[in-house]
């Protein structure tokens, strides 16, 4: 049976468990163990699909459909290993589950309750889908206080006591605070934070401290002290000049090896770490730079582009090159003084990324237009692919073309499908149905034509699977006026009518595709249209 650790947070917010979880199992897959990772949200929405990026950040996608949370971006890449539905559970699904069970009549009559209901549900989704995993690591989301987790929490208390000795381990990962005006760090958050744990019956076995300077030693043995655990268990997690610098952080810091001692593991292997150094080595150690303009809707939260944000700076790694990221709202080249060359002409390449919505729409097509006639560099994502298809509409002379999620258009070269076919079958939408778990959700395979660009991209394959997350399609009749204006269709759905993939042949780098590739690219495996889309920003920077 697989070994539990379970990571909570105390203090303050965004202190970084996803980050850590996934450095932690990364480490313990360098010592040769097959890790999972799962994150419990306290939210009492199903799944983030409905909320707004400036909410919760990015919305990730699993190959089997599930929106999660944007943590699971961070497991994937760290371990390489593809998380499933079985990895994300939030509260309102657990509730949603127990209702439904409850109008099944399937408690018999009984009343149904937090303990003991709620808190099977929760260990029913900890314990499912164990495999053959050496290690599944549990975050919980939130801070510790707060009233949604308390569920949560009871379940892991009841966890610690249902399964074996040394089969659970706890880390809390708290705040140490660098008082200015004292001119030392403070240790008192961290001591109420675990004292709070320990009032809900969690005792930690280890704690990550993050700190923004050097923990002293008398510290730590101050920590260790008050909080009940060994002086070796207090790691300290120093602010990192790179997320990818981090499981080599905790490597130093001992993280690995007081996990496995405290699970009573002596016999296991050293790390290979020698990807995750040439990684760094990439990272810091650039031998150029370019500058790629990203024109979308939520630049104002950084988050909300994550995993396009790291899929860049992959795509950079390939080359050995920096990448310099510029966010650009598009609503500011719908504006009379929107000077769209004055923002444009210094990135040596431009990107449309995903979205939903009217808003800014026009300020993207503006920008594929400026890609396309100044020969620059163009990648354009899910909603990105089709802002190209309708400027390309527009300049084959449809002058009305538009998307029918924008409103009622006479040229509707983007519209709402209906139904589609999945590996689970034929899957159909209403019009004016929920909005939450309608969309063509997870990986579907695309054909690619023999002799495009983007077949070479992906080293001559034929046919690719990549994650979808989208309600909207470019509407394939008009596939043959835009070809003949330019815009090729290499890439569509196997049955041949869901474009998947355009391009334009007399362009230096013009590549939309409907599907979402940064989901996909990890720090040591670059997606391949992420490395070509850099390599050719280099060859655009060498040019100008």
């Amino acid at each position: 049976m697989a070994r539990y650790i379970f990571i909570t947070g105390g203090v303050v917010s965004s202190l970084g468990k996803g980050l850590m979880a996934a450095s932690l199992a990364a480490l313990l897959q360098a010592r040769g163990y097959k890790v999972r990772i799962r994150k419990f949200d306290p939210y009492l929405n199903v799944d983030p699909g409905t909320m707004s990026p400036y909410q919760h950040g990015e919305v990730y996608v699993t190959d089997d459909g599930a929106e999660t949370d944007l943590d699971l971006g961070h497991y994937e890449r760290f371990t390489g290993v593809s998380a499933r539905q079985s990895d994300n559970v939030t509260s309102g699904r657990i509730y949603q589950q127990i209702i439904a069970r409850e109008r099944r009549g399937d408690y018999l009559g009984a009343t149904v309750q937090v303990i003991p209901h709620v808190t099977d549900a929760i260990k029913e989704f900890a314990l499912a889908d164990q495999g053959d995993h050496d290690f599944i690591l549990c975050e919980i989301g939130g801070t510790v206080g707060d009233i949604e987790s308390l569920p949560f929490m009871e379940a892991i208390r009841q966890m610690r006591n249902e399964l074996e000795p040394l089969q659970t381990l706890s880390i809390h990962v708290t705040l140490v605070p660098y008082i200015a005006a004292a001119g030392e760090l403070k240790t008192k958050p961290t001591q109420h934070s675990v004292r709070e744990l320990a009032s809900l019956g969690i005792k930690p076995d280890m704690l990550l401290c993050r700190a923004e300077r050097p923990i002293p030693e008398s510290d730590r043995r101050k920590i260790a002290q008050f909080c009940n655990v060994r002086a070796e268990a207090v790691i300290p997690a120093l602010d990192a000049s790179s997320i990818y610098s981090v499981p080599l952080q905790y490597h130093g810091e001992g993280l690995d090896r007081e996990v496995l001692r405290g699970f009573g593991i002596t016999d296991a292997p050293e790390p290979d770490l020698s990807r995750w150094y040439d990684v760094v080595d990439r990272y810091s150690n650039p031998e150029g730079e370019v500058t790629i303009g990203v024109v979308g809707k939520y630049v104002g939260l950084p988050d909300a582009y994550k995993s396009l944000n790291e899929a860049l700076v992959h795509g950079g790694m390939a080359h050995r090159v920096k990448v310099n990221i510029r966010w650009i709202d598009a609503e500011v080249f719908e504006q009379d003084d929107g000077d769209i060359a004055a923002q444009l002409e210094p990135m040596h390449a431009i990107l449309v990324p995903g979205g939903f919505g009217e808003r800014g729409s026009e300020g993207k097509i503006a920008a594929v237009r400026f890609a396309r006639q100044r020969k620059v560099p163009f990648f354009g994502i899910c909603l990105g692919m089709q802002m190209a298809c309708i400027e390309g509409a527009r300049e084959a002379g449809f002058d009305a073309a538009s998307s029918t999620e924008f409103g009622t258009t006479n040229e509707p070269v983007v519209g709402i499908i209906n139904e589609w076919m999945s590996e689970a079958g034929l899957q159909q939408r209403a019009e004016d149905g929920d909005l939450g778990g309608t969309m063509r959700l997870g990986a579907y395979d695309a054909k690619l034509a023999g002799n495009s660009h983007v077949s070479r991209l992906y080293h001559g394959a034929t046919t690719i699977s990549e994650r979808h997350r989208h309600r909207y399609e470019v509407n394939s009749a008009y596939i043959e006026p835009l070809e003949k204006q330019g815009l090729v269709f290499s890439g569509m759905s196997p049955d041949g009518l869901l474009p998947e993939i355009v391009e334009r042949p007399d362009h230096p780098w013009f590549v939309g595709v409907q599907f979402h590739p940064e989901l996909k690219s990890r720090p040591f495996d670059p997606h391949p249209l992420f490395a070509g889309f850099v390599g050719a920003a280099l060859e655009q920077a060498r040019l100008v």
